[in-house]
């Protein structure tokens, strides 16, 4: 006799459910003419100058000088880019990742024991509870208040789970596009060196403020309160997200943050994912980049004019504003539900956008949509759902 089969076993940190959701099929169904979810630069129409990846032919690419906390070349590059932004970050304290969400998985193995907590602010990008998941770590949301600017909670923070290992921030925030509140910052960072949690600051948008002359945001970077990671990456700086390059650049007392650079290199050295090749072309591609930043900035704030002039037409639907990013938020009455509403925009409009449910918006009636679209596919796209949804009010 034969045994029946034992059924095999996967492991949890993948969902046991991955079909697709109703509006990823209906987006199969129906491919969208005016596609307002894209955040891909590359695929928007951006111009990018043409030699602009040149450097990654340098001959000493064939080398292999493997550092787990990336070349130094490529790390002064960056100290030398935060300094651009006014933050001094020596380059003994960056260490260099092949994008940002490996930088959270190299952060998360560095700070939780499996099954401890992170804390991540909601509404915000549904990419963090992946990257928590498959590094067997929980996330706790905290709750950043729409009425009083998308700030945050301090008592609600204070009262998080007694295994709470880190706080993530991004700032601005995706896709809200609110900047964290510099006494919400001072705050945050004494309540954590009081909690002994570290605080993660996700930046990579901070280069995209979306009011004309708007100033930068200040980086946290070089925070001396409490062990602090602020993260960045070619991906939005450079709107190259093919390279594969980003960067922690850790601060914080003395005698917290030499330890937890040498286990950062530990991690980093397990891996050694970052290619040789743009490592050696960062100092140039962040140097040219300044032209790309450029025109996504002109592209991003172009968009929301339009957006602000379609929503302005429709009494009922409001454009929350936002500081920075790629990013709107669109309310509107919420009678009908948000995934209904996507599909049949996609289906009756061929206008894709994103439902808030998929932020953890607080509330029913929101749409996410990104700014980078060529300008010709954003305005006709904007102004079927304007039409679209002013028929809801």
């Amino acid at each position: 006799m034969h045994n029946p089969p034992v059924p095999f076993h996967f492991s949890s940190r993948t969902p046991a459910d991955l079909e697709p959701n109703r509006i990823t099929l209906a987006r199969a169904a129906h491919p969208p003419a005016y596609d307002l979810t894209d955040s891909n630069p590359t695929r928007c129409g951006i111009p990018y100058p043409e030699d602009l990846l040149r450097p990654l032919a340098d001959p000493a690419g064939l080398a292999y000088r493997p550092d787990p906390r990336g070349l130094v070349e490529a790390r002064r590059a960056v100290s030398a880019e935060y300094a651009r932004q006014g933050a001094a970050v020596p380059v003994e304290r960056l260490v260099l990742t092949a994008s940002t969400s490996e930088a959270y998985a190299l952060l998360f193995k560095l700070l939780c024991e499996p099954g401890e907590a992170v804390l991540v602010g909601v509404p915000s990008y549904p990419l963090f509870d992946h990257l928590a998941r498959v590094e067997g770590v929980r996330t706790e949301p905290y709750h950043l208040d729409p009425d009083q600017g998308w700030r945050l909670d301090l008592h609600e923070l204070a009262a998080a789970p007694a295994d709470t290992r880190a706080v993530v921030v991004v700032h601005p925030n995706n896709p809200t596009g609110s900047y964290l509140d510099p006494g919400d910052a001072a705050a945050l960072q004494a309540l954590c060196a009081a909690r002994g949690w570290a605080l993660v600051v996700d930046e990579v948008f901070l280069d995209f403020p979306l009011a004309e002359g708007g100033q930068r945001a200040r980086s946290l970077a070089g925070s001396a309160t409490c062990l602090t990671f602020a993260l960045g990456g070619l991906s939005k700086s450079v709107g190259l997200p093919q390279l594969k390059l980003g960067w922690i650049a850790a601060s914080g007392p003395e005698d917290v943050v030499a330890p937890a650079l040498e286990r950062l290199e530990y991690l980093a050295d397990t891996f050694l994912s970052v290619a040789t090749p743009v490592q050696l072309a960062a100092a140039e591609l962040l140097a040219r980049g300044a032209t790309v930043r450029a025109a996504i900035r002109t592209r991003c704030r172009s968009n929301l004019t339009v957006l602000r002039e379609v929503v302005g037409r429709c009494p009922a639907l409001e454009v929350l504003p936002p500081g920075g990013g790629w990013s709107a938020v669109l309310r509107f009455p919420a009678v009908v539900d948000e995934e209904e509403l996507a599909v049949e925009l996609l289906e009756r409009d061929g206008v894709a956008v994103q439902p808030g449910f998929f932020f953890d918006f607080p509330r029913d009636g929101h749409l996410v949509l990104s700014l980078l679209p060529e300008s010709a596919t954003f305005r006709e796209g904007a102004a079927r759902l304007g039409a679209h949804l002013g028929r809801l009010g």
